[in-house]
C-alpha cells in the first residue's frame, strides 16, 4: 500500500469514527431533552420505587442490552443499591429462583419484544414484583407489562445499516447510570460508604482517610517549644520523618522544623539555636477525616514530605508522610 493510500484509509477510518460519535452524541442530547420533559416523572417514580424495596434490584436483558444490564447491576451494587444481573435466557432454565418477592426487576430491551424476556415478565406479574423497563417502544409487551417505563428516544443507530445496537445501548447505559447516581444521592451515600464496597486497588486507596494511616503516639517526632536544636536533630534522626513537630505550652502545634528549615539555616550555628528560631510557624495541617487523595494533593502543591494531622484546636493527632501514601497506592 502506498503512503497516499495509507493516509486515505486512515482518513476514512477517522471520518467513520467521527460520524459514530456525532450520531451517539445526538442520542445523548435527545435523552437529555427527554429528561427535561416527559421522562422526568417516570425517573422520579423509578427512584421512589427502588428506594422502597427491601430486597435487591435484579437487572435483566439479552444480547447487547444484557451486557449493558450486567454493567448497570455492578454500578448499582457499588453505589449502595444491592443488585444482581440475571440473564433473561438463563431465567428460563432455573434462574427465576434468584428473584425474590421483595426484589425489583429492571429489564432492558430496545424493542421490548425479546422472546427470552417473556418468562421473567410473567414471573414478575405473577408474584407482584415491581418491574421497571428501559425501552424505545412504548407499545411493546415489555412496556405494557411494566410498572414504570423509562422510555428512551428512538434515535438513529451509529451503524450505517441501522442494525448494530450502538446509540440505543449508549442511552441505556447513560440512563442507567443516571438512575444509579440519583439513588446514591437520595440515600446520602458518602465517600466512606463507597470505600466499604471498593477496598481494593487505587480507588480503595484514594478513599482511605488519613486517620487510618497516620503515625501516632510514640511514633510522632514531637519536641517542646524552646528545645535546643541539638536535641531536635536527634529526635528527627530517630523518627525518620524528616521533620519535628514543635508544641507550645498549651500542647498545640506551634510550628514544624524540617530538613529544609535546617538547610536554610546552615549559615548560622544551629548548636546555639532553639527550635523556635528555626521552625516554620505556619505548618501545613489537615484533619483526621481528610481523604488520602486530598492529603497527596496538598503535599504535591506545597512540595513537602509530610503533613501534621490535628484537631480543630491545633492539637496534634498524628503525622502522615508521602511514603505512607505511596505504600497504600495513592501516590
Amino acid at each position: 500500500m502506498t503512503q497516499d493510500a495509507s493516509l486515505s484509509s486512515s482518513s476514512t477510518a477517522v471520518q467513520s469514527a467521527l460520524r459514530t460519535l456525532a450520531t451517539e452524541k445526538r442520542g445523548l442530547e435527545a435523552l437529555e431533552a427527554a429528561l427535561q420533559n416527559g421522562l422526568a416523572e417516570p425517573l422520579e417514580k423509578a427512584v421512589e420505587l427502588i428506594s422502597g424495596i427491601t430486597g435487591r434490584v435484579i437487572v435483566t436483558g439479552v444480547g447487547k442490552s444484557g451486557h449493558i444490564g450486567a454493567k448497570l447491576a455492578a454500578t448499582f451494587a457499588s453505589t449502595g443499591t444491592p443488585a444482581s444481573f440475571v440473564h433473561a435466557a438463563e431465567a428460563n432454565h432455573g434462574d427465576l429462583g434468584m428473584i425474590a418477592n421483595n426484589d425489583l426487576v429492571i429489564a432492558l430491551s430496545k424493542g421490548g419484544e425479546s422472546a427470552e424476556l417473556k418468562s421473567i415478565l410473567a414471573y414478575t406479574r405473577r408474584f407482584s414484583i415491581p418491574l421497571i423497563s428501559l425501552t424505545c417502544s412504548p407499545q411493546s409487551s415489555l412496556a405494557r407489562a411494566s410498572d414504570v417505563v423509562l422510555l428512551l428516544p428512538n434515535e438513529q443507530e451509529a451503524c450505517p445499516h441501522g442494525l448494530a445496537p450502538t446509540t440505543s445501548t449508549l442511552m441505556q447505559l447513560a440512563l442507567g447510570d443516571a438512575l444509579a447516581i440519583a439513588l446514591l444521592e437520595a440515600r446520602g451515600f458518602t465517600a466512606s460508604d463507597f470505600y466499604v464496597y471498593h477496598p481494593g486497588g487505587k480507588l480503595g486507596a484514594s478513599l482511605t482517610h488519613v486517620k487510618d494511616i497516620m503515625h501516632t503516639g510514640e511514633r510522632l517526632p514531637v519536641v517542646a517549644s524552646g528545645t535546643p536544636m541539638t536535641e531536635a536533630v536527634q529526635v528527627l534522626s530517630r523518627k525518620h520523618f524528616g521533620c519535628v513537630i514543635v508544641l507550645g505550652d498549651d500542647g498545640c502545634v506551634a510550628g514544624i522544623v524540617t530538613e529544609g528549615d535546617m538547610a536554610r539555616n546552615l549559615n548560622r550555628n544551629l548548636g546555639q539555636l532553639t527550635v523556635d528560631e528555626v521552625m516554620t510557624r505556619t505548618p501545613k495541617m489537615i484533619g483526621p477525616d481528610t481523604l488520602a487523595t486530598a492529603a497527596l494533593a496538598m503535599i504535591n502543591k506545597h512540595s513537602i514530605g509530610a503533613l501534621i494531622v490535628a484537631d480543630g484546636e491545633r492539637r496534634p493527632l498524628g503525622l502522615v508522610h508521602f511514603h505512607d501514601l505511596l505504600r497504600i497506592g495513592v501516590a
